[in-house]
Protein backbone atom coordinates (compact mmCIF):
# COMPACT_ATOMS: atom_id res chain seq x y z
CA UNK A 1 0.00 0.00 0.00
CA UNK A 2 1.03 3.70 -1.00
CA UNK A 3 3.19 5.45 2.05
CA UNK A 4 3.02 8.55 0.52
CA UNK A 5 -0.22 9.74 -2.40
CA UNK A 6 -2.93 8.18 -3.62
CA UNK A 7 -4.56 4.86 -4.22
CA UNK A 8 -7.58 4.08 -6.32
CA UNK A 9 -9.52 1.23 -6.23
CA UNK A 10 -12.31 0.32 -9.05
CA UNK A 11 -13.46 -2.62 -11.14
CA UNK A 12 -14.82 -2.55 -14.90
CA UNK A 13 -17.85 -3.74 -13.70
CA UNK A 14 -19.07 -0.76 -12.62
CA UNK A 15 -20.24 2.50 -14.63
CA UNK A 16 -19.12 5.02 -12.61
CA UNK A 17 -15.47 3.10 -12.48
CA UNK A 18 -15.96 3.55 -16.26
CA UNK A 19 -16.64 7.05 -16.10
CA UNK A 20 -13.76 8.29 -13.49
CA UNK A 21 -11.34 6.61 -16.04
CA UNK A 22 -10.43 9.73 -17.66
CA UNK A 23 -10.01 11.71 -14.47
CA UNK A 24 -7.61 8.96 -12.91
CA UNK A 25 -5.64 9.74 -16.12
CA UNK A 26 -5.72 13.66 -15.38
CA UNK A 27 -4.69 12.69 -11.45
CA UNK A 28 -1.40 10.39 -13.06
CA UNK A 29 -0.60 13.33 -14.77
CA UNK A 30 -0.38 15.31 -11.87
CA UNK A 31 0.41 13.15 -8.43
CA UNK A 32 1.28 9.66 -7.01
CA UNK A 33 -1.69 7.64 -7.50
CA UNK A 34 -1.61 4.04 -7.83
CA UNK A 35 -4.53 2.27 -8.99
CA UNK A 36 -6.02 -1.10 -8.13
CA UNK A 37 -8.61 -3.06 -10.27
CA UNK A 38 -10.95 -5.85 -8.64
CA UNK A 39 -12.23 -8.01 -11.95
CA UNK A 40 -10.22 -6.78 -14.52
CA UNK A 41 -5.82 -6.75 -14.84
CA UNK A 42 -6.40 -4.57 -18.49
CA UNK A 43 -8.33 -1.83 -16.90
CA UNK A 44 -8.74 0.66 -17.11
CA UNK A 45 -7.41 0.94 -20.37
CA UNK A 46 -3.87 2.96 -21.42
CA UNK A 47 -2.42 3.22 -17.93
CA UNK A 48 0.44 1.45 -17.39
CA UNK A 49 0.90 0.15 -13.59
CA UNK A 50 -2.66 -0.52 -12.72
CA UNK A 51 -2.14 -3.43 -10.12
CA UNK A 52 -4.39 -6.51 -10.55
CA UNK A 53 -6.38 -6.63 -7.24
CA UNK A 54 -8.24 -9.93 -8.34
CA UNK A 55 -7.16 -11.93 -5.12
CA UNK A 56 -9.24 -8.55 -3.61
CA UNK A 57 -6.50 -8.87 -0.72
CA UNK A 58 -5.65 -5.14 -1.37
CA UNK A 59 -9.21 -4.47 -1.16
CA UNK A 60 -10.13 -5.97 2.04
CA UNK A 61 -6.97 -5.02 3.75
CA UNK A 62 -7.95 -1.19 2.38
CA UNK A 63 -12.23 -2.03 4.00
CA UNK A 64 -13.24 -0.80 0.67
CA UNK A 65 -17.09 -1.01 0.73
CA UNK A 66 -17.81 1.16 -2.58
CA UNK A 67 -15.89 1.76 -6.24
CA UNK A 68 -14.57 3.57 -7.21
CA UNK A 69 -12.62 4.79 -3.67
CA UNK A 70 -10.37 7.52 -3.77
CA UNK A 71 -8.14 7.41 -0.11
CA UNK A 72 -4.98 9.67 0.43
CA UNK A 73 -2.08 8.48 2.37
CA UNK A 74 0.27 10.55 4.43
CA UNK A 75 3.32 8.63 5.92
CA UNK A 76 1.99 5.47 5.49
CA UNK A 77 -1.53 6.88 7.20
CA UNK A 78 -4.75 6.99 5.49
CA UNK A 79 -5.97 11.14 5.72
CA UNK A 80 -8.72 10.87 3.95
CA UNK A 81 -11.31 8.88 1.40
CA UNK A 82 -14.39 9.30 -1.06
CA UNK A 83 -15.89 6.83 -3.15
CA UNK A 84 -18.32 7.10 -5.43
CA UNK A 85 -18.00 10.28 -8.05
CA UNK A 86 -18.33 13.38 -6.45
CA UNK A 87 -16.12 16.02 -8.31
CA UNK A 88 -16.21 18.25 -5.07
CA UNK A 89 -15.04 14.94 -2.90
CA UNK A 90 -12.33 14.14 -5.06
CA UNK A 91 -10.48 17.68 -5.72
CA UNK A 92 -10.47 18.08 -2.46
CA UNK A 93 -8.68 14.87 -1.78
CA UNK A 94 -6.39 15.24 -4.89
CA UNK A 95 -5.63 19.08 -4.14
CA UNK A 96 -7.01 19.77 -7.42
CA UNK A 97 -10.14 22.42 -8.90
CA UNK A 98 -10.69 21.55 -12.20
CA UNK A 99 -11.10 17.50 -12.76
CA UNK A 100 -13.63 15.70 -14.84
CA UNK A 101 -15.50 19.01 -16.10
CA UNK A 102 -17.09 17.48 -18.94
CA UNK A 103 -18.53 14.72 -16.32
CA UNK A 104 -21.54 15.33 -13.86
CA UNK A 105 -20.88 16.07 -10.58
CA UNK A 106 -22.28 13.38 -8.88
CA UNK A 107 -22.98 9.31 -9.46
CA UNK A 108 -22.68 6.90 -7.15
CA UNK A 109 -20.85 3.82 -7.27
CA UNK A 110 -21.22 0.04 -7.28
CA UNK A 111 -20.56 -2.43 -4.58
CA UNK A 112 -16.59 -3.59 -4.14
CA UNK A 113 -16.31 -7.55 -4.52
CA UNK A 114 -14.70 -7.73 -1.74
CA UNK A 115 -17.99 -7.04 0.18
CA UNK A 116 -20.19 -9.91 -1.36
CA UNK A 117 -20.73 -12.50 1.19
CA UNK A 118 -18.32 -15.48 -0.79
CA UNK A 119 -15.50 -13.03 -1.44
CA UNK A 120 -15.74 -12.31 2.36
CA UNK A 121 -15.77 -15.17 3.99
CA UNK A 122 -13.06 -16.38 2.04
CA UNK A 123 -11.24 -13.08 2.86
CA UNK A 124 -11.70 -13.03 6.38
CA UNK A 125 -10.51 -16.64 6.42
CA UNK A 126 -7.59 -15.90 4.74
CA UNK A 127 -6.42 -12.85 6.73
CA UNK A 128 -7.14 -14.59 9.77
CA UNK A 129 -9.49 -12.13 10.65
CA UNK A 130 -12.52 -14.73 12.11
CA UNK A 131 -13.52 -15.36 15.69
CA UNK A 132 -12.91 -18.80 15.22
CA UNK A 133 -10.58 -20.97 17.18
CA UNK A 134 -11.58 -24.77 16.70
CA UNK A 135 -8.75 -26.61 15.19
CA UNK A 136 -9.24 -27.11 11.88
CA UNK A 137 -8.97 -30.44 10.88
CA UNK A 138 -7.19 -31.21 7.19
CA UNK A 139 -7.95 -33.95 4.87
CA UNK A 140 -6.14 -35.61 2.28
CA UNK A 141 -6.25 -34.87 -1.15
CA UNK A 142 -8.25 -37.90 -2.33
CA UNK A 143 -10.31 -38.34 1.64
CA UNK A 144 -14.28 -37.46 0.66
CA UNK A 145 -15.36 -34.83 2.99
CA UNK A 146 -18.70 -36.39 3.64
CA UNK A 147 -17.13 -39.99 4.46
CA UNK A 148 -14.19 -38.21 6.31
CA UNK A 149 -17.54 -36.74 8.85
CA UNK A 150 -18.30 -40.62 9.31
CA UNK A 151 -15.01 -41.99 9.76
CA UNK A 152 -14.29 -39.58 12.74
CA UNK A 153 -17.44 -40.47 14.69
CA UNK A 154 -19.29 -37.12 13.92
CA UNK A 155 -22.73 -38.33 12.20
CA UNK A 156 -25.37 -39.68 13.35
CA UNK A 157 -25.36 -42.27 10.96
CA UNK A 158 -26.81 -39.92 7.99
CA UNK A 159 -24.42 -37.94 6.06
CA UNK A 160 -23.87 -34.55 7.56
CA UNK A 161 -22.63 -31.41 5.46
CA UNK A 162 -18.88 -30.89 5.84
CA UNK A 163 -18.62 -28.17 8.21
CA UNK A 164 -16.21 -26.00 6.12
CA UNK A 165 -14.56 -22.63 7.53
CA UNK A 166 -16.14 -20.41 4.90
CA UNK A 167 -20.01 -22.56 6.08
CA UNK A 168 -19.09 -21.95 9.87
CA UNK A 169 -18.62 -18.38 9.34
CA UNK A 170 -21.96 -18.14 7.35
CA UNK A 171 -23.52 -19.80 10.26
CA UNK A 172 -22.32 -17.25 12.96
CA UNK A 173 -23.80 -14.28 11.05
CA UNK A 174 -27.22 -15.90 12.31
CA UNK A 175 -26.65 -14.64 15.88
CA UNK A 176 -25.15 -11.33 17.44
CA UNK A 177 -23.75 -13.61 20.00
CA UNK A 178 -19.94 -13.97 20.18
CA UNK A 179 -18.15 -16.91 18.73
CA UNK A 180 -16.34 -17.45 22.25
CA UNK A 181 -18.88 -17.31 24.44
CA UNK A 182 -19.40 -20.12 26.42
CA UNK A 183 -23.15 -21.49 26.68
CA UNK A 184 -21.92 -24.28 29.75
CA UNK A 185 -20.50 -27.44 30.33
CA UNK A 186 -21.87 -29.91 27.96
CA UNK A 187 -22.92 -33.36 29.77
CA UNK A 188 -21.74 -36.16 29.82
CA UNK A 189 -18.13 -35.33 29.20
CA UNK A 190 -18.62 -31.99 30.20
CA UNK A 191 -16.60 -29.76 27.34
CA UNK A 192 -16.85 -26.07 26.98
CA UNK A 193 -19.34 -25.36 25.16
CA UNK A 194 -19.37 -22.58 23.17
CA UNK A 195 -21.65 -20.63 20.29
CA UNK A 196 -19.10 -21.83 17.73
CA UNK A 197 -19.15 -25.02 18.70
CA UNK A 198 -22.35 -25.18 18.35
CA UNK A 199 -22.73 -23.39 14.80
CA UNK A 200 -20.61 -26.23 13.65
CA UNK A 201 -22.90 -28.71 14.58
CA UNK A 202 -25.69 -26.44 12.94
CA UNK A 203 -23.66 -26.26 9.72
CA UNK A 204 -22.98 -30.58 9.98
CA UNK A 205 -27.20 -30.62 10.55
CA UNK A 206 -27.64 -28.38 7.58
CA UNK A 207 -29.30 -25.62 9.38
CA UNK A 208 -29.57 -21.99 7.87
CA UNK A 209 -28.02 -19.29 9.81
CA UNK A 210 -31.28 -18.05 11.11
CA UNK A 211 -32.16 -20.84 12.77
CA UNK A 212 -29.16 -20.58 15.22
CA UNK A 213 -30.43 -18.91 17.83
CA UNK A 214 -32.98 -21.32 18.16
CA UNK A 215 -30.08 -23.91 18.23
CA UNK A 216 -28.18 -22.40 20.40
CA UNK A 217 -31.16 -22.02 23.10
CA UNK A 218 -32.47 -25.30 22.58
CA UNK A 219 -28.62 -26.29 23.13
CA UNK A 220 -28.56 -23.83 26.45
CA UNK A 221 -31.85 -25.62 27.73
CA UNK A 222 -30.63 -29.13 27.40
CA UNK A 223 -27.23 -28.25 29.11
CA UNK A 224 -29.84 -26.91 32.14
CA UNK A 225 -29.58 -28.79 35.67
CA UNK A 226 -32.97 -29.00 35.59
CA UNK A 227 -33.05 -31.26 32.30
CA UNK A 228 -30.30 -33.47 33.45
CA UNK A 229 -28.70 -34.57 30.23
CA UNK A 230 -26.37 -36.77 31.68
CA UNK A 231 -29.43 -38.78 32.98
CA UNK A 232 -31.27 -38.48 29.97
CA UNK A 233 -28.19 -39.79 28.04
CA UNK A 234 -27.06 -42.69 30.48
CA UNK A 235 -31.15 -44.03 30.93
CA UNK A 236 -31.50 -47.46 29.50
CA UNK A 237 -34.99 -45.79 29.07
CA UNK A 238 -34.72 -44.29 25.48
CA UNK A 239 -36.06 -41.08 25.68
CA UNK A 240 -34.57 -37.75 24.18
CA UNK A 241 -34.32 -34.14 23.69
CA UNK A 242 -38.08 -32.94 22.17
CA UNK A 243 -37.62 -29.46 21.35
CA UNK A 244 -40.98 -26.98 20.89
CA UNK A 245 -40.32 -23.82 19.30
CA UNK A 246 -42.94 -20.84 20.23
CA UNK A 247 -43.49 -17.36 19.40
CA UNK A 248 -43.15 -15.22 15.84
CA UNK A 249 -39.37 -16.60 15.45
CA UNK A 250 -41.18 -20.33 14.23
CA UNK A 251 -42.80 -18.71 10.78
CA UNK A 252 -39.81 -16.39 10.08
CA UNK A 253 -37.44 -19.36 9.83
CA UNK A 254 -40.67 -21.30 8.39
CA UNK A 255 -41.10 -24.08 10.90
CA UNK A 256 -44.39 -26.42 10.38
CA UNK A 257 -46.73 -27.15 13.47
CA UNK A 258 -49.25 -28.19 10.97
CA UNK A 259 -49.71 -31.09 8.86
CA UNK A 260 -47.28 -33.56 9.09
CA UNK A 261 -45.32 -31.45 12.27
CA UNK A 262 -43.46 -34.15 13.86
CA UNK A 263 -42.73 -35.89 10.83
CA UNK A 264 -40.26 -35.28 7.98
CA UNK A 265 -40.25 -32.40 5.46
CA UNK A 266 -39.50 -29.41 6.86
CA UNK A 267 -35.85 -28.21 6.91
CA UNK A 268 -36.25 -25.85 9.98
CA UNK A 269 -37.63 -28.40 12.05
CA UNK A 270 -35.86 -31.32 11.02
CA UNK A 271 -32.42 -29.64 11.27
CA UNK A 272 -32.87 -27.40 14.25
CA UNK A 273 -33.08 -30.76 16.13
CA UNK A 274 -30.74 -32.51 14.56
CA UNK A 275 -27.74 -29.91 15.13
CA UNK A 276 -29.53 -30.14 19.34
CA UNK A 277 -28.26 -33.84 18.83
CA UNK A 278 -25.52 -33.61 17.21
CA UNK A 279 -24.10 -31.14 19.89
CA UNK A 280 -24.55 -33.84 21.89
CA UNK A 281 -23.06 -36.36 20.25
CA UNK A 282 -19.56 -34.43 19.21
CA UNK A 283 -19.25 -31.81 22.39
CA UNK A 284 -21.20 -33.82 25.25
CA UNK A 285 -20.13 -37.89 23.92
CA UNK A 286 -23.19 -38.69 23.88
CA UNK A 287 -22.84 -41.78 21.47
CA UNK A 288 -25.11 -44.91 21.56
CA UNK A 289 -23.47 -47.78 23.16
CA UNK A 290 -21.42 -45.50 25.73
CA UNK A 291 -22.63 -42.81 27.19
CA UNK A 292 -26.00 -43.18 25.20
CA UNK A 293 -27.41 -46.79 26.73
CA UNK A 294 -30.43 -46.57 25.36
CA UNK A 295 -32.53 -50.07 25.08
CA UNK A 296 -34.25 -49.62 22.34
CA UNK A 297 -33.72 -45.80 21.05
CA UNK A 298 -35.92 -44.16 18.87
CA UNK A 299 -36.23 -41.81 16.29
CA UNK A 300 -36.49 -38.92 17.40
CA UNK A 301 -32.61 -39.01 18.87
CA UNK A 302 -31.84 -37.96 14.91
CA UNK A 303 -34.48 -34.91 15.06
CA UNK A 304 -37.15 -34.04 17.66
CA UNK A 305 -38.48 -30.82 16.86
CA UNK A 306 -41.54 -29.06 16.08
CA UNK A 307 -43.14 -25.38 17.24
CA UNK A 308 -46.70 -24.79 18.53
CA UNK A 309 -49.12 -23.93 15.92
CA UNK A 310 -50.00 -20.85 17.78
CA UNK A 311 -51.48 -19.02 14.80
CA UNK A 312 -53.95 -21.71 14.29
CA UNK A 313 -55.34 -22.09 18.02
CA UNK A 314 -57.57 -19.98 20.11
CA UNK A 315 -55.90 -21.10 23.34
CA UNK A 316 -53.26 -19.78 25.03
CA UNK A 317 -49.46 -21.30 24.15
CA UNK A 318 -47.07 -23.24 25.79
CA UNK A 319 -45.36 -20.61 26.77
CA UNK A 320 -47.92 -18.95 28.91
CA UNK A 321 -48.61 -21.82 30.85
CA UNK A 322 -44.29 -21.91 31.34
CA UNK A 323 -44.77 -18.22 32.98
CA UNK A 324 -43.66 -16.22 30.04
CA UNK A 325 -45.84 -13.68 28.29
CA UNK A 326 -47.41 -14.74 25.36
CA UNK A 327 -45.98 -13.50 21.50
CA UNK A 328 -42.37 -14.78 23.81
CA UNK A 329 -39.96 -16.39 21.36
CA UNK A 330 -38.96 -19.53 23.67
CA UNK A 331 -37.40 -22.86 23.37
CA UNK A 332 -39.06 -25.87 25.38
CA UNK A 333 -36.97 -29.71 25.76
CA UNK A 334 -38.66 -32.02 27.08
CA UNK A 335 -37.37 -35.52 27.51
CA UNK A 336 -39.00 -38.08 25.62
CA UNK A 337 -40.40 -41.18 24.01
CA UNK A 338 -41.54 -41.30 20.56
CA UNK A 339 -45.29 -40.31 19.55
CA UNK A 340 -48.57 -42.55 20.61
CA UNK A 341 -51.24 -42.01 19.01
CA UNK A 342 -54.83 -40.79 19.82
CA UNK A 343 -57.46 -41.66 17.55
CA UNK A 344 -61.29 -40.15 18.70
CA UNK A 345 -63.06 -39.61 15.69
CA UNK A 346 -66.72 -40.04 17.82
CA UNK A 347 -66.68 -37.94 20.39
CA UNK A 348 -68.93 -35.03 20.07
CA UNK A 349 -68.27 -33.48 23.58
CA UNK A 350 -65.18 -32.44 25.74
CA UNK A 351 -66.66 -35.13 28.16
CA UNK A 352 -66.27 -37.98 25.78
CA UNK A 353 -62.81 -36.73 24.36
CA UNK A 354 -61.50 -36.02 27.40
CA UNK A 355 -62.22 -39.87 28.57
CA UNK A 356 -60.37 -41.08 25.47
CA UNK A 357 -57.39 -38.71 26.61
CA UNK A 358 -57.22 -39.94 30.37
CA UNK A 359 -57.46 -43.50 29.30
CA UNK A 360 -54.41 -43.22 26.92
CA UNK A 361 -52.38 -41.43 29.29
CA UNK A 362 -53.39 -43.66 32.24
CA UNK A 363 -51.45 -46.68 29.83
CA UNK A 364 -48.49 -44.97 29.12
CA UNK A 365 -45.44 -46.86 29.57
CA UNK A 366 -47.26 -49.65 31.95
CA UNK A 367 -50.65 -49.17 33.09
CA UNK A 368 -49.65 -50.74 36.56
CA UNK A 369 -47.44 -47.66 36.35
CA UNK A 370 -47.68 -45.00 39.21
CA UNK A 371 -46.67 -43.02 38.98
CA UNK A 372 -46.53 -42.53 35.41
CA UNK A 373 -44.10 -40.38 33.28
CA UNK A 374 -44.42 -37.05 32.61
CA UNK A 375 -46.21 -36.39 28.99
CA UNK A 376 -46.88 -33.92 26.44
CA UNK A 377 -49.77 -33.84 25.30
CA UNK A 378 -50.05 -32.90 21.60
CA UNK A 379 -53.63 -31.92 20.67
CA UNK A 380 -54.98 -31.67 16.66
CA UNK A 381 -56.90 -28.84 15.60
CA UNK A 382 -60.26 -31.15 14.86
CA UNK A 383 -60.44 -32.61 18.56
CA UNK A 384 -59.47 -28.49 19.73
CA UNK A 385 -62.59 -27.58 17.85
CA UNK A 386 -64.51 -30.60 20.05
CA UNK A 387 -63.29 -28.67 22.61
CA UNK A 388 -63.76 -25.33 22.29
CA UNK A 389 -67.19 -25.70 21.27
CA UNK A 390 -68.03 -27.23 24.27
CA UNK A 391 -66.37 -23.94 25.60
CA UNK A 392 -63.57 -26.05 26.98
CA UNK A 393 -60.10 -24.01 27.21
CA UNK A 394 -56.86 -25.57 27.81
CA UNK A 395 -57.02 -24.74 31.38
CA UNK A 396 -59.98 -26.35 31.86
CA UNK A 397 -59.22 -29.69 29.73
CA UNK A 398 -55.81 -29.82 31.92
CA UNK A 399 -57.84 -29.99 35.30
CA UNK A 400 -60.03 -32.34 33.68
CA UNK A 401 -57.57 -34.88 32.56
CA UNK A 402 -55.96 -34.43 35.71
CA UNK A 403 -59.13 -35.13 38.34
CA UNK A 404 -59.62 -38.25 35.93
CA UNK A 405 -55.51 -39.34 36.24
CA UNK A 406 -56.73 -40.20 39.97
CA UNK A 407 -57.40 -44.16 40.26
CA UNK A 408 -57.96 -46.71 43.31
CA UNK A 409 -54.30 -48.40 44.12
CA UNK A 410 -55.70 -51.49 44.66
CA UNK A 411 -56.54 -51.93 40.61
CA UNK A 412 -53.46 -51.10 39.94
CA UNK A 413 -51.48 -53.03 42.72
CA UNK A 414 -48.63 -55.09 41.96
CA UNK A 415 -49.97 -58.92 41.62
CA UNK A 416 -54.01 -57.46 39.64
CA UNK A 417 -54.35 -58.84 36.77
CA UNK A 418 -51.33 -60.92 37.14
CA UNK A 419 -49.02 -58.56 36.42
CA UNK A 420 -45.77 -58.21 38.77
CA UNK A 421 -45.49 -54.93 38.23
CA UNK A 422 -47.41 -52.06 40.20
CA UNK A 423 -48.37 -50.18 43.21
CA UNK A 424 -47.07 -51.62 46.68
CA UNK A 425 -49.22 -53.09 48.95
CA UNK A 426 -48.97 -50.14 51.54
CA UNK A 427 -51.14 -48.45 49.46
CA UNK A 428 -53.94 -50.85 49.54
CA UNK A 429 -57.45 -48.74 49.71
CA UNK A 430 -55.59 -45.40 49.27
CA UNK A 431 -55.91 -42.92 45.77
CA UNK A 432 -53.09 -42.81 43.77
CA UNK A 433 -52.31 -40.37 40.46
CA UNK A 434 -50.43 -41.30 37.23
CA UNK A 435 -49.68 -38.32 36.96
CA UNK A 436 -47.78 -35.88 39.51
CA UNK A 437 -49.64 -31.99 39.58
CA UNK A 438 -47.09 -30.69 36.88
CA UNK A 439 -46.98 -33.75 34.88
CA UNK A 440 -49.03 -32.47 32.43
CA UNK A 441 -48.10 -30.41 29.09
CA UNK A 442 -50.53 -29.40 26.47
CA UNK A 443 -49.77 -27.95 22.76
CA UNK A 444 -51.60 -27.56 19.85
CA UNK A 445 -50.40 -28.76 16.64
CA UNK A 446 -51.51 -30.68 13.43
CA UNK A 447 -53.13 -30.91 10.41
CA UNK A 448 -56.80 -29.76 9.55
CA UNK A 449 -57.97 -32.84 9.29
CA UNK A 450 -57.98 -35.99 10.81
CA UNK A 451 -59.23 -36.80 14.81
CA UNK A 452 -55.73 -38.04 16.07
CA UNK A 453 -53.95 -36.73 18.64
CA UNK A 454 -50.65 -37.55 20.59
CA UNK A 455 -48.81 -38.33 23.45
CA UNK A 456 -45.06 -37.95 23.84
CA UNK A 457 -44.50 -39.84 27.40
CA UNK A 458 -41.76 -39.26 29.12
CA UNK A 459 -38.52 -39.80 31.68
CA UNK A 460 -40.23 -41.10 34.81
CA UNK A 461 -40.55 -39.27 37.47
CA UNK A 462 -40.09 -41.44 40.08
CA UNK A 463 -37.55 -38.50 41.94
CA UNK A 464 -37.69 -34.63 41.24
CA UNK A 465 -33.75 -34.65 40.73
CA UNK A 466 -34.80 -36.42 36.71
CA UNK A 467 -35.93 -34.52 33.79
CA UNK A 468 -37.82 -31.73 34.06
CA UNK A 469 -39.11 -29.60 31.18
CA UNK A 470 -37.32 -26.63 30.35
CA UNK A 471 -38.15 -23.51 29.00
CA UNK A 472 -36.14 -20.53 27.97
CA UNK A 473 -36.54 -17.26 26.13
CA UNK A 474 -34.17 -17.30 22.54
CA UNK A 475 -31.52 -14.63 22.29
CA UNK A 476 -30.80 -13.71 18.72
Amino acid sequence: MQEHGLVAIVKRDCPTCVLVAPVLQEILQRSDLKIYTQDDPGFPEGIEGVVDDTSLDASYRLGVEIVPTLVRFENGVEVDRTFGWDREAWEKIVGSDDLGRNLPAFKPGCGALNQEPDHLAELRIRHGDTPMTSRLVSLGAREDDIEACFERGWTDGLPVVPPTQERVLAMLEGTTREANEVLGLMPSNLDTCTVEKIAINAVMAGCRPEYLSVVLTAVEAVMDEDFCLHGVLATTRFVSPVVIVNGPIAEQIGMNGKGNALGQGNRANATIGRAVQLAVRNIGGGKPQGVDRATLGNPGKLSYCFCEDEQGSAWEPLTVDRGLPAGTNAVTVFAGYGLQGITDDKARSPEELVQTFATSLLAVENIHMFPGPDCLLVICPEHERTLMQGGWDKTCLHSEIMSRMQVPANGVMRGAHGMAVGVEPRMAGKIVSKLVPDGLLIVRAGGGAGKFSGIIAGWTPGSRELSRPVTKEIKT
